[in-house]
């Protein structure tokens, strides 16, 4: 196996959040726990940080909507994802919502103390777009309870020496502007979008030296746009049960809008505050990684193209200024264009690219169709996790995740070798458990453990 080049391994040694020093943090309750955890396991393990350079960094990751709870406490307005989980009760498998979800607006000061106990070195997470901007728009006037809340976190995390990494956007459009002009749908929200990010700059710059503009844009465009089962719910009849949406148009439309605003975001970091701040800027992007499922060429085709249909779909244009040629020539007209401008301003547009990579699939060939269009049809590519009745990995408690760690070594040469050997930070990898566990099974808990170890080892390996 190839290994990774000077110029990348610095970048990935000088900044990784890989959630894998403890756990992935679906709750409080499992960072709480962790404390524990920590002391009654790896003290006794020869596998330990220390065998990592000293400027490799491990962090926790969360996201606003799904951590912060206070949904419509002061001065709070509803994002999509407010609407959505209203709305959709049925979409949600234990019909939760994230009203309160982990109570990190109020527990933010005794979660940072047991982040600092655990040992991390930095803390990833999203501002709510509309608990600060609750129209949306900059003009619709600034939520002061907001800004102090993040102004307390950031200042909390320096002061207990945790660096933040901070996401600009993790799905939770104002539902303001989704009620106004369709959200995502419109390339209005690429300016109000750049107004946003550029208020955060100015208002949290200072402190803040590394930012992330989108999180997964594949997810937010597939999973609310194509299946419609997430914010805000949209698919065509064909697709999924949905009341609204064109699977066929609106994950590229929105995709497209996404890539736009990431560059606008990016030009104005870089033409007004990143000399004077000395911070850096990306965007994280995921994907599984893939393999073939025969030794046929139909199975490596297949494979090329879930890839650029994943991971190349947001990559390209930020690398080469184009989508992949193959979306291209099977999208057609569906498939938005750039402008000259518009490529010129995208290519480049990073200081760093964040992965977020947590399993594998196999990929075999499917005809293509032109009935019943969507992006998944599109793709012309069926992804499975087992061959001849044998999983691809270790099931774990999440069914989409199995483990398959040496995809994570795979993913990274692959960027490297195909995409200009770009810095890359990896912001997510770990798997999620309920939190139903009793305590000893939660200290005995082997299989992120097990996860963990395992995906570490090959990321020494592709540093090595």
């Amino acid at each position: 196996m190839a290994k990774l080049s000077g110029s990348f391994l610095v970048c990935l040694l000088a900044f990784v959040f890989c959630l894998s020093a403890f756990v992935f943090l679906e709750s409080t309750t499992t960072l709480r726990l962790y404390s524990i955890i920590k002391q009654q396991y790896y003290s006794s393990r020869s596998f330990n940080r220390n065998l990592f350079p000293p400027d490799f960094i491990f962090g926790a990751s969360s996201s606003a909507y799904q951590f912060e709870g206070a949904a419509y406490l002061d001065g709070k307005e509803p994002s999509i994802w407010d609407t959505f989980t209203k709305n959709h009760p049925e979409k949600i498998k234990d019909k939760s919502t994230g009203d309160v979800a982990a109570d990190f607006y109020h527990r933010y000061k005794e979660d940072i103390q047991l982040m600092k106990q655990i040992g991390l070195d930095s803390f990833r997470f999203s501002i709510s777009w509309s608990r600060v901007l609750p129209t949306g728009k900059i003009k619709g006037g600034v939520n002061q309870q907001g800004v102090q809340f993040y102004n307390n976190l950031i200042n909390e995390l320096l002061s207990n020496g945790i660096e933040p990494l901070v996401t600009v956007f993790h799905w939770d459009t104002p539902q303001a502007l989704e009620d106004e002009y369709g959200g995502f749908r419109n390339t209005n929200i690429v300016k109000d979008y750049q107004q946003y990010a550029e208020f955060l700059f100015k208002t949290f710059g200072d402190r803040v030296k590394n930012w992330l503009t989108i999180n997964e844009p594949l997810v937010f465009t597939t999973i609310g746009y194509d299946v419609g089962l997430s914010a805000p719910g949209r698919c065509s009849h064909h697709v999924g049960n949905c009341t609204a949406g064109n699977s066929a148009t609106e994950p590229y439309i929105v995709g497209h809008n996404l890539l736009l605003a990431h560059s606008a975001a990016v030009k104005v970091y870089k033409e007004k505050y990143q000399a004077s701040q000395k911070g850096k800027i990306g965007i994280t992007l995921v994907t599984d990684w893939y393999t073939p499922k025969f030794n046929t060429q139909s199975s490596r085709e297949a494979t090329a193209r879930a890839l650029d249909f994943s991971l190349g779909w947001f990559l390209n244009p930020i690398i080469y200024g184009d989508y992949p040629k193959i979306m291209r020539s099977i999208v057609g007209n569906r498939l938005p264009k750039f402008t000259k401008f518009e490529s010129d301003l995208l290519k480049g547009s990073f200081d760093f690219i964040g992965l977020n990579y947590y399993s594998a699939n196999y990929v075999d060939a499917l005809t293509p169709s032109t009935l019943n269009l969507s992006y998944h049809v599109d793709m012309q590519a069926n992804l499975t996790t087992e061959r001849n009745g044998i999983p691809i990995g270790q099931p774990t408690r999440t069914s989409s995740v199995f483990m398959y760690p040496r995809g994570i070594q795979e993913l990274l040469i692959y960027v490297k070798d195909k995409y200009n050997n770009p810095p890359v930070y990896i912001t997510e990898n770990g798997v999620s458990d309920p939190n139903t566990l009793s305590f000893n099974e939660t200290i005995m808990d082997s299989t992120r453990i097990r996860y963990h170890h395992d995906h570490l080892t090959y990321v020494l390996k592709s540093i090595e």
